[in-house]
């Protein structure tokens, strides 16, 4: 048992250590590029996979391996760390740093549920549609953790109301506790271990929710007193968990809406942009990919998976009740009341909107239109007026003009005093550095910057055309079987793997894949792409869910029988698009003239 035991308080340095030593035999007995590429690829792979290093710190083995098997040279490999997509990252990163600093997505957030009303329903779909926008823009652990304290908030609130509606209709015993205090001391508690949480997933070595044991222990010692309850307080108890279907939807659409929402935009998450990097490096020829095609292709797909996740948890936990839904002129019960008190109170306390705020929004405004008119397709865009200089503007430059201006615009203006005279500030910008350095996802920068080394080599080694020479028998498969394979198997992968990880590793796969059956690459690899961000099932699959389920309001076995039904909509919606409307935006039938023409014999069925 004490050998067991320390096998497992040192799994971790063993898997580091055996992971290359047992893999060693592929390059000393295969002595060729294709094995000593494959052999790097196994094992930054397999560290990926199991996290037994940090995330970033497995990426920079192709740094040292690369040029010790004579694949590609230092410097080579080194400028594969740093590409146009870390460009774009920056810019991205400046505008989210501004908003949360200035609490811009607390009022988009408010603002949007006080639109849609305090119907539990209505409430629920306003929490997902402000946190889906939300992660559109910021990256989905931000847009969770911004919007999960406002579901708390109104969470408390409710059960404060509900306290005080039992506290007029019966007697509290002498000593009794007051649940609504105790739960605000409990909201503050978890508020800390949810940062701790999200800190952890940033440094990569943590996937535990550690943070629950504040509630747990709570728990535990809850259900020995309702043992021994009266007749009066097992009748209050019965009500209040009357109401702990409402606290789960409200929590799980905030992680699944967080997480839904990024796959709008091409920014919106980090497997988009990995993906727009990979799709053109590797197929330079294509200018199809961009804010405003992908925007347009996605964004039916977010609006179908968004309303279907929102009646599947409403059914699943609360039955889908149309008629009290869509009844008009309904007096508003105790808990609507107060959900609608606590949220107006809320927006009350932000006061008018400020001077950086308002700049913040237009540069918002100003970086969506230019990402949307560089190339509208339909029309000419700003770039058209450049014409000697034809594809040398992307994304990352709009994203970087913009990004410079928050570091330049200053964050206070001029204000009178009582006697007129102008009180002057010391400059300073929206931004520092030091705040955007605390923003910047640095683990996933040098994270993706592997996987584009890893690319290389494997083009420099011609390792990939060996596995599209060996994936070309797959051309007998019906191409929607092909599809839906490569969707199933990359959803099951990334529900044990993070999801940046997940693309970098299937991308150099399915691209030799797409060339060698003769199919459009973007007919497997979009589909692959949008089905890498549907972790769903586990607490750790993703930071939003592990934010979300250290509020203590969930199970596992509520996450994973909820998450299993947004996996199969969430499939089977990206299967019906790519078939679909997809099709017509980037003629998918047609095997495009910029990617490689590979001898093939496809015969692929539609």
């Amino acid at each position: 048992m004490k050998i067991l035991s320390y096998l497992l308080v040192y799994r971790r340095f063993l898997l580091i250590v055996l992971t290359p030593l047992l893999l060693l035999p592929l390059p000393l007995i295969i002595k060729t590029k294709e094995a000593e590429c494959a052999y790097t690829l196994f094992v930054v792979a397999i560290f990926w996979l199991t996290e037994a290093l940090p995330l970033a710190v497995s990426a920079l083995i192709p740094a040292f391996m690369f040029p010790l098997f004579g694949i590609m040279g230092s410097k080579e490999v080194a400028s594969a760390y740093f590409k146009d997509f870390h460009l774009l990252l920056i810019g991205v990163i400046c505008l989210a740093t501004s908003i949360e600093k200035w609490n811009f997505h607390k009022r988009v957030a408010l603002r949007m549920v006080m639109l849609v009303g305090v119907n539990p329903a209505w409430l629920t779909l306003g929490f997902m549609v402000s946190c889906a926008f939300l992660s559109m823009w910021l990256s989905n652990t931000s847009a969770a953790a911004m919007v999960m304290p406002i579901v708390e908030a109104v969470a408390q609130q409710i059960i404060r109301a509900e306290t005080e509606a039992d506290a007029l209709e019966m007697p509290c015993s002498n000593g009794s506790i007051n649940p609504a205090l105790e739960l605000d001391e409990n909201i503050g508690e978890c508020e800390s271990s949810d940062w701790k949480e999200k800190e952890k997933q940033v440094n990569g070595y943590d996937n535990n929710v550690g943070s629950t044991v504040c509630i747990t222990e709570k728990e535990n010692e809850k259900e020995k007193e309702q043992q021994n309850l009266p007749p009066a307080e097992t009748g209050r108890k019965s009500r209040e968990d009357k109401y702990s279907g409402i606290f789960k939807v409200m929590c799980l659409c905030v992680a699944y809406s967080a997480t839904i929402g990024g796959l709008t935009t091409i920014t919106g998450t980090s497997t988009n942009l990995i993906f727009a990097e990979h799709f053109n490096t590797r197929y330079p020829g294509c200018q199809c990919i961009n804010f405003g095609s992908w925007f347009i292709l996605s964004i039916p797909i977010t609006v179908i998976i968004l309303l279907l996740c929102w009646v599947w948890l409403q059914w699943l936990f609360l039955g889908f009740d149309f008629k009290n839904m869509f009844k008009c002129g309904k007096k508003k019960t105790a808990r609507e009341e107060a959900s609608a008190q606590v949220i107006r109170e809320e927006y009350k306390k932000l006061g008018p909107m400020s001077y950086p705020e308002i700049v913040t929004l237009v540069l918002f405004i100003l970086m969506t239109l230019l990402w949307f008119t560089r190339e509208p397709g339909f029309i000419p865009g700003w770039s058209s007026l450049f014409p000697k200089y034809k594809g040398y503007a992307t994304d990352s430059t709009t994203a970087l003009v913009i990004g410079l201006l928050f570091f330049i615009i200053p964050a206070k203006t001029f204000s009178r005093t009582s006697n007129g005279e102008n009180t002057v500030f010391g400059y300073t910008p929206l931004i520092t550095w030091k705040e955007f350095q605390s923003c910047m996802p640095w683990e996933i920068a040098i994270l993706v910057g592997g996987g584009f080394a890893l690319a290389d080599g494997c083009e420099v080694s011609k390792l990939s055309e060996w596995v599209a020479s060996k994936l070309t028998p797959l051309g007998s498969l019906p191409l929607w079987l092909i599809i839906l394979i490569s969707c199933l198997i990359v959803t099951s992968v990334t529900e044990v793997a993070s999801n940046p990880a997940t693309i970098t590793i299937f991308l150099p796969i399915l691209s030799p894949l797409a060339e060698a059956i003769h199919v459009n690459p973007l007919f497997i690899l979009i589909p692959a792409t949008l089905c890498t961000s549907f972790a769903f099932l586990l607490p750790v699959a993703n930071p939003a869910n592990a934010i979300v389920f250290s509020y203590g309001h969930l199970t596992v076995m509520d996450m994973v029988k909820a998450g299993l039904g947004i996996n199969i909509i969430g499939v089977a919606v990206v299967m019906l698009a790519i078939m679909t409307w997809i099709v017509p935006i980037f003629d998918l039938y047609t095997y495009p003239s910029w990617a490689p023409n590979i001898p093939s014999t496809n015969s692929t069925g539609l």
